[in-house]
């Protein structure tokens, strides 16, 4: 039995010494690899809609405003100038179209209804102007297009501009 009291003895001390060794040596920390940022490639171009009536609206809003010489209808970002305006002048009777460029380049105004190029006259260093008359049927179809009508001048931005009330106001006010 003794025996065995030894040898349980000695069992228990290797058991204890081997749970006694001392953890290997830390090795030095692997390089984390950072995956690297992979470029987005570029947002496709969506190709324009051949259809004018399916392009977006230019940003902006119409504004109305009485003055001297009767009424005006404004179109563009607040706080900005104006990117296209109608001007209603009750005493040379009168529906001017305006948009900012000296250039006298035809206006092409595209409705839902019609369509017509209009010369255009460099009224100052500022502006290209279209004079109409009040009862001029493409001042009723820019005021009733389907919910937008286009301008167009070679060397100026193409205007996609919402048919609002406004409009039909100018002219109403100098066919009175």
């Amino acid at each position: 039995m003794r025996k065995f009291f030894v040898r349980s003895a000695v069992l228990a001390i290797a058991l204890v010494v081997s749970g006694c060794v001392s953890p290997p040596a830390s090795l030095p920390p692997q390089p984390v690899a950072v995956p690297r940022p992979v470029p987005l490639p570029p947002s496709p171009v969506v190709p324009q809609s051949l259809d004018w009536r399916d392009w977006a609206v230019t940003p902006g809003d119409w504004s109305y405003r009485t003055d001297a010489t009767g009424s005006v209808a404004a179109f563009g970002r607040s706080g900005g100038s104006a990117l296209l305006t109608l001007r209603c002048d009750r005493g040379a009777n009168i529906v001017s179209l305006s948009r900012p460029g000296a250039s006298a380049a035809p206006l092409l105004v595209r409705t839902s209804s019609l369509a017509r190029t209009l010369t255009a006259r460099a009224a100052d260093a500022a502006q290209a102007t279209v004079a109409l008359e009040p009862r001029d049927p493409l001042l009723d179809a820019m005021a009733f297009s389907r919910g937008r009508f286009l301008v167009e001048q070679a060397g100026a931005t193409t205007l996609v501009v919402p048919a609002w009330a406004e409009i039909g106001r100018v002219v109403e006010d100098c066919r009175r």
